[in-house]
């Protein structure tokens, strides 16, 4: 059961750009920094991210977006919940953002 994560951020409006820049990349690198406890191995697919360039204007302020994937209820339970590379990046950028938007779901169930 492969469930994807959508992570959505508004930036503060006077976050230097260098700091936006950074944090994303920092997003980013969560697919290689997050290791299994058991494997040792990357678990999270980073899909891509980025900033957002949507011309219809329905964005309501988030100014950036990345999709994730995790293969098992169990990987993202880990990610959210105990996973230090994450826990390290969620500590960095909350002191950075105005807002913060997570949905996840699973391919087919409605």
């Amino acid at each position: 059961m492969t469930i994807y994560h959508i992570v959505m951020f508004k930036f503060k409006a006077l976050l230097p750009q260098e700091e936006v820049q950074d944090a994303c990349e920092a997003m980013l690198a969560l697919g290689e920094k997050c290791l299994h406890p058991t494997t040792n191995a990357p678990y999270v697919k980073t899909l891509g991210g980025g900033k957002d360039n949507s011309p219809e204007g329905l964005q309501n302020g988030i100014t950036h977006c990345f999709i994730s994937k995790f293969e098992s209820e169990e990987d993202r339970k880990y990610y959210i919940e105990t996973d230090p590379a994450h826990r390290e990046f969620a500590t960095m950028i909350k002191d950075k953002l105005d807002e913060l938007q997570v949905v996840d779901f699973t391919r087919g169930e409605f």
